[in-house]
């Protein structure tokens, strides 16, 4: 059954340190509270997973708690780089990084050939590109029935994803609308999982679109009102633009991005 607890026991009970973790968010319901607490707990060597890393991502890498990132696009979405990502990239500070790309549709098909319990997604792309050759869970195979040559890629299970919703009722199910991702299938490809949401409640009703994660899915749910900004939550708050301007101009600098991880998120844990 899906268990109930605050964020800090979540992240306590589901993120070890060497962990492949993806915090998943397209835009919209960006995990940042769960993103902060596990750079409060200090993990760290953890392998971290994106389709789109951006300023959640930077504190991350700029905290010390990655070794490696599998992404499919990385920035600050309107603005431009990630100066932390680019930092341990360049000059392996705090701690050098491992990267592994991907384009969008071979992240993504990596994620749902974990959550449909194969071992490789097949796919037309990637074709003409050096991807295939560096990359060690891309390959091509052969059709069995055309004999067309294709990319495989190869399924991708994380130990834990974590993502942010709307709602969750009392037994355990996840509620979302608006932009959604991968979010998911990355649910269901992890060998656990956590959902930060803005509230609980004792049974759905709302958006007829919505996207409904079933309880069967989720190990943990924490309620963190708030838990995606800057980024934004449909029905509950806008994004935070002004925000995402900030952090260009305070991240390029080593002091300056250390000043604020200590008085903002270490000393108080204020979500930002």
């Amino acid at each position: 059954m899906t268990e109930f607890a605050p964020l800090s026991d979540a992240v306590a009970a589901l993120v070890g340190d060497g962990d492949t973790v993806a915090l998943e968010g397209f835009t919209h319901l960006i995990p940042f509270a769960a993103g902060h607490e596990i750079i409060r707990q200090n993990r760290r060597e953890l392998t971290i997973i994106r389709m789109t890393p951006d300023l959640v991502y930077d504190q991350l890498i700029g905290a010390g708690c990655a070794r490696k990132i599998i992404f499919s696009w990385g920035g600050n979405p309107g603005v431009g780089s990630l100066h932390r990502f680019r930092d341990a990239i360049e000059h392996g500070w705090p701690t050098p990084l491992e990267i592994e790309e991907h384009s969008h549709a071979g992240l993504a098909n990596r994620y749902v050939a974990g959550a449909s319990g194969l071992p490789f997604s097949v796919m037309r792309g990637y074709s003409g590109t050096d991807l295939i050759a560096n990359t060690e869970n891309v390959t091509t195979v052969s059709c069995p029935f055309t004999g067309e040559k294709l990319t495989a890629i190869r399924a991708l299970n994380p130990d834990v994803t974590i993502i942010h919703a709307q709602r969750a009722d009392s037994r355990g199910n996840v509620q979302m609308w608006g932009i959604t991702g991968i979010q998911k299938e990355a649910i269901l490809a992890a060998n656990r999982s956590l959902v930060t949401v803005e509230e609980i409640v004792h049974s759905f009703d709302g958006p007829p679109m919505a996207h409904v994660i079933p309880s069967m899915a989720v190990t943990m749910i924490a309620h963190v009102p708030g838990g995606a900004r800057p980024s934004y939550s449909l029905g509950y708050y806008e994004r935070d633009n002004e925000a995402y301007k900030q952090w260009d101009t305070l991240s390029r600098n080593r002091e300056t991005f250390q000043k604020w991880l200590n008085q903002v998120i270490m000393a108080n844990g204020e979500v930002q």
